[in-house]
């Protein structure tokens, strides 16, 4: 049934993200009021320059200096934050927002992974919603898959590559054959990528998350504190090279999986078969698996960010509030969610891609090849490539499925070897 009454949006933040959502909501106001059964109106704004040229007519919206006072205000039923930030004016708003009664949506990936707990628990206890699609995958609708679509079903394995900064990196270096650094740099001139890139190319980004989506697909309290975080600022083109010589792309993939030893997360560089439809995830695309005992693998793939795309998902779950159509944040009430214990990284059994830089001289293999015999680790296949000016070669093993301990142990020994030049890189293959 369709009603005049508005519902009316206070929006905080507007950057790019901020802007796509006023352009949005111009260019298809009237689908979305027939899609949501009521219009959407932008009533007040708030960001930290008032003169800036955003783009968009800022003139009919009240503009309030104070963000938290977005909170207050009495034109508002829902604040939309896009701010950003952990904590500080974005974590301060939304406390004030669900403290008043007010619905609350947000794109803010790290103030979910690190405080989404207190904010589920506040917005149950005032009744309103808490809703947050753009957080993870941009567009994707990977929260309402799993939180909806996937409800009936236990789900084993949620994992994807879940930042598009890293993918474009990836699949620049893996189409052209360049190293990191020259690819991070054109990332930046081309806007993928922050002057300081390090959220993204350490894993951060991708952590916060994959905390989320594992809350979400396990029922358990968001616990970002036990992802385990690798980036891709240490791999470089001869990995990529060696993959795909292999059968594998290299990509950037966050892992979590629910087990009777605990809840797993990890982000990770992983050596991924051609053959998986992640391998044919490429440029700033985000892409997300989930594999439910009933319905079977779940693919959702699309763009990760953007204006765009971020926007959509917002706007979708403001038509949601509109219609009345909303649940538990985390898809069960945050008392039923369960306190995880970490898994223990050690006792799981794969194959793993290893790679040395090593002085080009007699004896290295074998050193090489002891510290993996009396870890207990067998290599599958070792292949040693080109010397250098300086000297060292490179050498590519990959193993048997081994315990992770058991390779670790077997990089242990080799710690400090003066045959290796610099850290090996170790990069597990997705099974």
């Amino acid at each position: 049934m369709t009603t005049t009454t508005p519902l009316r949006v206070a929006l905080a933040g507007l950057g790019t993200v901020g802007g796509g959502v006023i352009r949005l909501l111009d260019a298809n106001r009237d689908l979305i009021t027939r899609r949501a059964g009521r219009p959407i109106e932008i009533v007040a704004v708030s960001a930290r320059d008032r003169s800036k040229d955003r783009g968009v007519d800022l003139d009919r919206f009240a503009w309030i200096d104070d963000t938290r006072a977005l909170a207050d205000h009495d034109g508002a039923d829902v604040v939309v934050e896009l701010i950003g930030g952990s904590d500080g004016p974005a974590l301060t708003l939304a406390r004030a927002t669900l403290a008043a009664g007010k619905g609350f949506v947000t794109a803010n990936k790290a103030m979910l992974a690190h405080h989404g707990l207190e904010l589920a628990q506040a917005a149950e206890a005032a009744r309103v919603p808490l809703k947050f699609e753009a957080a993870v995958a941009g567009g994707i609708p990977v929260i309402k898959g799993l939180r909806e679509g996937a409800a009936a079903n236990a789900i084993a394995r949620v994992y994807g590559i879940l930042n598009g900064t890293c993918n474009f990196i990836l699949s620049k270096m893996e189409a052209e054959g360049r190293d990191f650094a020259e690819v991070l740099a054109e990332a930046q001139a081309l806007g993928y990528a922050e002057s300081d890139p390090s959220f993204d190319i350490d894993g951060v980004d991708a952590a916060h998350k994959l905390s989320i989506l594992a809350s979400i697909a396990f029922g358990t309290q968001p616990a970002f504190a036990d992802v385990s975080a690798t980036g891709v600022r240490h791999v470089i083109a001869a990995d990529i090279a060696e993959a795909a010589a292999l059968g594998y792309k290299v990509r950037l993939v966050g892992v979590a999986e629910d087990g009777p030893g605990g809840l797993f997360q990890r982000v990770h560089p992983h050596l991924v078969p051609i053959d998986h439809p992640l391998a044919h995830v490429t440029g700033s695309l985000n892409a997300v698996v989930a594999e439910g005992n009933f319905v079977g693998r779940l693919f959702f793939q699309g763009a990760g960010a953007g204006d765009g795309p971020t926007a959509s998902a917002v706007v979708a779950d403001l038509i949601d509030i509109a219609r009345g159509e909303y649940g538990a944040p985390y898809a069960m009430p945050a008392a039923a969610l369960t306190a995880p214990s970490r898994a223990d990284s050690g006792e799981r059994r794969g194959r793993a891609y290893l790679r040395f830089t090593v002085q080009d001289k007699v004896g290295v293999l074998a050193e090489i090849a002891a510290a993996m015999r009396d870890a207990g680790v067998s290599i599958e296949s070792l292949i040693q490539r080109g010397v250098t000016a300086e000297g060292s070669a490179i050498v590519a093993i990959v193993t048997h499925e081994a315990p992770e301990r058991s390779v670790a142990q077997a990089l242990e020994k080799l710690r400090g070897s003066q045959s290796l030049a610099g850290q090996p890189m170790w990069m597990h293959i997705l099974g």
